[in-house]
């Protein structure tokens, strides 16, 4: 603390540099973390060995058996049929043998290995021992087998080639050891692996012969996350996309940033690059109704919530559900399709520790480059003289600008040099363990985020952090417990505090005065020491570093137990899952303000020459508020679900589920209504049939209850259908088409609901207020008085469901032992009974300023998304080339708004939020042009040569309101997709990413855009100076720049309403690709890593928003503020989006 001139006690920042104090932050968080792991290693048990069997089995195939023990155990079997041999007959009679003992009996005298990871069991490809040696072995070969991380695999199988007798298994360190002869030729294989053949001679070290096995990721069937749980893709009909965790690891803040061009079906948006602001909003399969719920249900871990500030090194699987078939279960929740986010759990096995720590800087991305002081001067000159007006600056002053003569009056302050930064600084660090045995396993993870802004906010005057920046600390523990060998218990626990600092004034406000602001407006300080302003105007300085600042603080807490039970003594295959969550979240914001005089000068001196200053705003002092807000949820869900397959053709599953929802706000002001808790209550199935695994069936139903319907309609049922066929089992195909591993056609059509009402509740009751008049008063002197009231909302009783009918057709498809797989979707859906306020009921109903609610909407929303991926190895280089796109559009069936002649003013029949304008003919030609054209009435400035002229759509001889029609597309993209290459080569991988985004356009308009909209305030472009616009023969001496069809049109001093109108000429095309990420990394050999106790190291780097292709080259085509992504009218003034490059280390223990 400091003392300041006036008494007052100042808080400073106790750290000066923000980078010192990031890395002091994150040393200290892994030293904490290490400290506190220290008391987190659990004992491990020994479930496997307490998992006890009786089994009679009497002539029956080993998957029959198999299948007889998942439903005994809580133990699930992966194997691939084209490697093991599961049809062969046996007879296997045991009695309360523990399943280790169970398995040796069964795979005796066979080529079945198996090993057990937590509760799978991988069923691999073995060796059977021989008693004649084909080989005489003469040399021992011991070495360890490793992945891709450089984690052992365990199990994997290490034969001699042309010899199945001889070969062993690797240990729980990947260890082996063998005896071989000199020319003899190691196979090693493993499930998901690719099987390497290795000749002895070429072994240099034979007494530590590492080999790194590389993923096949074809040779397991791969499992997706459903509502139901785990299911085999091959055998999905609804519309998925499990993404690979790899894919998402972008050195951002929020995990959304990662979606765009990497998940086929979502479509995201990152408008700001502001530190806690620059999450990306996105939407599945697009926006799909101008209702108020557009956006996708997220569920972590099976309970509403977000996953925004998840940490990516948490994520286990992250999968998208996109049609009803995959949704209806979710209830009214799912309508705009679901995301999955589940976190990782622990792995039996020894104690594992990884920890990351990146450092990076994040540079501000393109912004609109303004003309300087001297130019502004001159095309301020040429606005005025343009339009018949005296020149605003005389030659005198302008002599005195271009030579700097006079700072106070006449200054050229470049305001972005002065007050922001080129380069920030971001840390990210996470580090966790886990291990266990097999009663219990743990996962327990800290991580650490902090982010500085780009405000130069730092000075000797200013004595606060007013910079804006975040910073985030992560915390989650998952724990499993085997309490029975049927009963499984999951507690979970995790969260994250976060503290946030910004200036006294909104972001808004800052880059508005960026726009506002020109270099010759006012000087950063008059030379006499008074703080300036001019209109009204204020400094970027002064809303940065002289209005105080606030401290945000904010902090969740997501807990969650689930039980698992298994109920085989009712009927094999049956299970019981109870889910109980609590959330809390809480956030705490203090605002410090305080303001200093402002003084504005006249533009012109004293006859001593000194400057004429007025006061124009008081010294406030700093005063202090703080508001705090915050929500708690409860969760509960119960499930059943059976699946058991007969006689190995017929797979039968079902579900049932019912979930109890309750959310509270802690805010609730004045309102009565709001202290009612959220509820929502829902019922749910599904069931499924498949034959062979060739023919698939599937039903869902959803019985969802909301408190926005009146008694007797709360409940809406919403049925879902869909079918498969996986052609690539058939027979015929298998004869024909050997290299099709997989192609399967699958469609569905359901219906989802939605009671989401734009914020209003209870929306059946009629509410009454009293009168906004105040009292009636009565009687002979009117003495008597009584309270007036009056029907402030009317209820609207027969409210009921907006309903989504989703059609979706789907294909897909593995070829050439999976090197080639694909994914493709066409979808359809369409909304009724949109709800919407009536806003425009006729007079007479006297309604009119009531705005009850109908359901009066109808739209549609239509498209595709599909994904590819080619993978292959080239000498040591391996590859994968991936592509992704979705695409999607909307067209409005119906809409509560007034009958108009014009059709085109209509909503009805056109995409919603489509950009609307009159239609520009280019600038008006000469005075004969401007007299024999319609008249274009927006009043304020004549209509000249060089300004816009318009097309008369109606024809009625006037340009007016009644020519705007839609011109364009809409400001969020229709189409996005993105293009990937992955290779690695020895010890190095690179990843590169390309992403882009199209169908979607905006206009641009305000201070830049449209030059000396306010005077003198207002910035201009420079590319506007350099480029092709009209200028007035009389001022440029050349008649050829009085062209018809320039890209600007003839210059305004003030605003020009003619010129400043929404049309084709400010629409911009907001189409783009960007160089998304790339990425380098290096894995450090093992051979030097294990002389410092680690198991694993990899260092990289990578770059994020590196380069951007776009026909707009103004500003980056995604940036916008909240205003202007609402009113499509961007002018570049918002936080600019960073491109971003780090460097990371990460070890393993």
């Amino acid at each position: 603390m400091t003392k300041n001139n006036d008494g007052r006690l100042d808080h400073c920042d106790p750290i000066p540099d923000f980078i010192k104090s990031g890395i002091y932050r994150v040393f200290n968080f892994i030293f904490l973390f290490l400290f506190f792991c220290t008391g987190a290693v659990f004992a491990s048990g020994s479930y496997a060995s307490n998992t006890i069997l009786s089994i009679n089995a009497e002539k029956k195939s080993i998957a029959e058996v198999l299948n007889v023990i998942e439903n005994k155990s809580e133990y699930h079997f992966f194997y691939n049929s084209k490697l093991v041999n599961v049809d062969r007959k046996v007879t296997l009679a045991v009695d309360n043998k523990d399943i280790f003992t169970v398995l040796d009996i069964l795979f005796k005298n066979s080529n079945i290995a198996y090993k057990v990871v937590d509760k799978d069991i991988i069923l691999t490809e073995s060796a059977i021992p021989s008693k004649n040696e084909k080989y005489q072995a003469n040399k021992r070969i011991t070495g360890i087998i490793k992945d891709q991380t450089g984690e052992p695999v365990i199990g994997a199988n290490v034969v001699l080639k042309g010899d199945n007798g001889t070969g062993t298994i690797t240990d729980i360190n990947g260890r082996y050891s063998l005896d071989v002869p000199e020319n003899a030729v190691l196979i090693i294989s493993y499930i998901g692996y690719t099987t390497q053949e290795i000749p002895v001679i070429k072994i240099k070290n034979k007494k530590e012969a590492i080999v790194t096995l590389q993923e096949d990721n074809q040779t397991i069937d791969e499992v997706v996350v459903t509502a139901s749980g785990h299911q085999q893709k091959k055998t999905l009909t609804g519309a998925y996309t499990t993404v690979d965790i790899a894919q998402l690891t972008a050195p951002s803040s929020n995990i959304t940033n990662s979606l765009a061009g990497v998940v086929p079906g979502i479509i995201a948006v990152q408008s700001s690059g502001e530190p806690g602001e620059d999450m990306s909003e996105f939407w599945i399969r697009g926006i799909s109704t101008f209702g108020a719920n557009q956006g996708a249900l997220v569920l972590v871990d099976g309970v509403e919530r977000s996953f925004n500030e998840i940490p990516i090194e948490d994520i286990e699987s992250f999968s998208v559900l996109k049609d009803a078939s995959a949704t209806a279960i979710y209830g009214q929740r799912g309508a705009n399709g679901v995301v999955l986010v589940t976190t990782k759990q622990g792995v039996a096995g020894k104690v594992k520790i990884n920890a990351k720590v990146l450092a990076g800087l994040d540079a501000r991305g393109p912004m609109p480059e303004y003309a300087d002081a001297f130019t502004y001067a001159s095309l301020a000159n040429e606005a005025r003289i343009g339009r018949y007006e005296s020149p605003h600056y005389t030659r005198e002053e302008l002599d005195i600008i271009q030579n700097n003569l006079d700072p106070d009056l006449f200054p050229n302050v470049n305001w972005r040099d002065l007050m922001l930064k080129k380069v920030s600084p971001k840390y990210i660090a996470n580090i966790n363990l886990s291990g266990g045995g097999t009663n219990v396993t743990y996962y327990v993870s800290l991580g650490y985020n902090s982010q500085a802004g780009i405000y130069k906010s730092k000075s000797v005057e200013n004595k606060y952090n007013t910079n804006t920046t975040y910073e985030r600390f992560n915390y989650r523990a998952n724990v499993n417990m085997n309490v029975t060998k049927t009963t499984l218990v999951k507690v979970g626990i995790g969260g994250y505090l976060i503290n946030r600092t910004q200036p006294g004034s909104s972001t808004d406000d800052i880059w508005g005065s960026f726009s506002r602001l020109t270099p010759l407006s006012i000087p950063r300080k008059f030379s006499t020491g008074e703080e300036p302003s001019v209109d009204g105007v204020k400094t970027p300085e002064y809303y940065m570093t002289k209005t105080g600042y606030k401290t945000i603080w904010q902090n969740k807490m997501e807990t969650n137990i689930r039980l698992e039970q298994d109920l085989d003594f009712i009927t094999q295959g049956l299970k019981f899952v109870g889910t109980f969550a609590f959330d809390t979240y809480n956030e705490n914001e203090i605002k410090r303000i305080k303001t200093p005089e402002l003084w504005e000068a006249e533009k012109y001196r004293d006859p001593d020459g000194n400057l004429i200053l007025k006061r124009v705003q008081t010294a406030q002092l700093m005063g202090q508020e703080s508001t705090t807000k915050g929500n708690k949820r409860y969760y509960t869900e119960a499930s059943l679900s059976y699946s058991r397959l007969f006689n190995q053709k017929h797979r039968f599953g079902a579900f049932a589920m019912v979930y109890l929802q309750e959310k509270s706000d802690t805010n609730l002001g004045t309102d009565i209504i709001e202290s009612i808790p959220k509820r929502n209550l829902a019922y749910s199935g599904r069931f499924t049939y498949a034959y062979k695994d060739r023919y698939l069936v599937e039903t869902n139903w959803g019985y969802t209850g909301s408190e926005n319907f009146e008694k007797g309609k709360q409940f809406g049922f919403f049925p879902a259908f869909s079918a498969g066929w996986v052609i690539s089992e058939e027979p015929f195909m298998k004869k024909i088409a050997p290299w099709v591993e997989m192609l399967k056609i699958r469609a569905s059509y359901g219906e989802v609901g939605n009671d989401i009402i734009g914020g209003r509740r209870f929306p059946y009751i009629g509410l009454v207020n009293s009168h906004p008049d105040g009292d009636y008063s009565f009687g002979e002197f009117g003495t008597n008085k009584i309270q007036g009231y009056r029907n402030g909302t009317i209820g609207t009783p027969n409210l009921t469901w907006e309903v989504a009918k989703k059609y979706n057709l789907g294909f897909d498809l593995s070829l050439f032992h999976g090197k080639f797989t694909g994914v493709a979707d066409i979808f359809l859906d369409k909304r009724d009974d949109i709800f919407m306020t009536r806003s425009h009921m006729p007079e007479t109903t006297g309604l009119a300023d009531k705005a009850p609610m109908a359901n009066v909407g109808k739209m549609k929303s239509y498209g595709f998304d599909w994904n590819a991926a080619y993978s292959d190895q080239i000498g040591q280089v391996k590859f994968t080339i991936r592509a992704n796109m979705t695409y999607q559009n909307t067209e409005i069936l119906d809409k509560d708004e007034a009958a108009n002649e014009l059709w085109y003013k209509m909503e009805k029949g056109f995409r919603m939020n489509q950009t609307r304008g009159l239609i520009a003919m280019g600038l008006f030609k000469d005075e004969e042009d401007v007299r024999s054209s319609p008249r274009q009435d927006f009043g304020g400035k004549e209509v000249l040569p060089g300004d816009i002229k318009y097309k008369d759509v109606n024809g009625d001889g006037v340009v007016n309101n009644d020519d705007i029609v839609p011109i364009g597309y809409r400001t969020v993209p229709g189409v996005q997709y993105g293009m990937g290459l992955s290779t690695s080569w020895k010890n190095f991988e690179f990843n590169i990413l390309f992403q882009g985004s199209g169908k979607c356009d905006f206009f641009i308009g305000g201070n830049g855009p449209h030059a000396f909209r306010n005077g003198q305030t207002g910035n201009i472009l420079q590319t506007m100076v350099d480029d092709n616009r009209w200028i007035p023969s009389e001022i440029s001496g050349d008649v050829s720049t009085e062209n018809p069809n320039a890209n600007w049109p003839r210059l305004t001093w003030g605003n020009n309403d003619n010129n400043n109108q929404k049309s084709t000429f400010w629409l911009r095309d907001g189409r783009y690709i960007r160089l998304k990420n790339i990425e380098l990394r290096y894995n450090v050999p093992t051979t030097f890593t294990r002389k410092f106790f680690v198991s694993n190291m990899q260092i990289g780097f990578i770059g994020e928003n590196l380069h951007t292709w776009s026909p707009f080259k103004l500003w980056d085509p995604e940036n916008a503020t909240t205003d202007e992504k609402n009113s499509g009218v961007r002018s570049g003034n918002a936080y600019p989006i960073n491109r971003t490059y780090s460097c990371y280390i990460k070890l393993s223990f």
